[in-house]
């Protein structure tokens, strides 16, 4: 069974610097793709960053500029450095897994969410 696991959330403050991390165990890393969301108090949930099997990244234009998302295929770990951060960023950021869970092809695919990580950002 796949699962992900987040950590690295906390209080900063604005204009800080965070690096969120995201754990997979089960599944094969290497070939998944992975994202980040948030959502804010009373918010929905808004993408924030992704990556794919390849590498390739994209960002929503918020995060574009100030945020990088990369991953160790070694360390089955996804990353999110986040720098300039702002208040209005406070949210549970989650990392989402499109975890292929078979090295062929054909192999099913598990749409996977981790439990989230608290960001706040103080003024």
């Amino acid at each position: 069974q796949v699962q992900l696991v987040e950590s690295g959330g906390g209080l900063v403050q604005s204009g800080g610097s965070l690096t969120l991390s995201c754990t997979s165990s089960g599944g094969i890393f290497r070939l998944s793709d992975f994202s980040w969301y948030r959502q804010a108090p009373g918010k929905g949930l808004e993408l924030v960053a992704g990556i794919s099997s390849r590498g390739d990244t994209n960002y929503a234009n918020s995060a574009r500029g100030r945020f990088t998302i990369s991953r160790d295929n070694a360390q089955s770990t996804v990353y999110l450095q986040m720098s300039s951060l702002k208040p209005a960023e406070k949210a549970v950021y989650y990392c989402k897994g499109v975890v292929r869970t078979g090295v062929a092809v054909e192999s099913p695919k598990d749409d996977t969410w981790g439990q989230g990580t608290q960001v706040t950002v103080s003024a």
